[in-house]
């Protein structure tokens, strides 16, 4: 499977998971490739709104450049959205980061299998 199927299928899978917990929830096509930040989901209640950055991996470590995370937290600010990165390893669940729960690198971000339960939420703890 390719990557950019991989995420797409990741997509869905989170997608579903909102849904089934009674939060609305919607993928951003073509995120990524927009001459404007968007992110990859929105999803939302009553109460809250939220813009997701999804990354599968199969490594132990995911990186994220400047560019992407910046274009996250502008659409989040300008949208009234909390920013999350949503991040699926393999074999393990989804976890959720905000921003500064990140580790800063020379070039961008990165979030490792040992930050999971340190800085990361689990699905729900981050709908509760």
């Amino acid at each position: 499977m390719s990557s950019k199927r991989k995420g797409i299928s990741a997509e869905r899978e989170l997608i579903k998971l909102f849904w089934s917990n009674r939060w609305a929830c919607i993928r951003v096509a073509g995120s990524g490739s927009s001459q404007y930040p968007s992110p990859d989901l929105l999803a939302g209640n009553k109460i809250r709104k939220l813009g997701i950055e999804c990354k599968v991996t199969s490594s132990k470590s995911k990186f994220f450049d400047k560019d992407e995370i910046t274009q996250l937290t502008n659409f989040c600010e300008y949208f009234g959205a909390e920013a999350w990165i949503a991040v699926k390893f393999n074999r393990r669940g989804w976890y959720f980061f905000s921003i500064e729960d990140l580790n800063q690198t020379p070039k961008g971000y990165s979030v490792t299998e040992k930050n999971l339960e340190i800085k990361g939420l689990s699905f729900e703890e981050l709908i509760n």
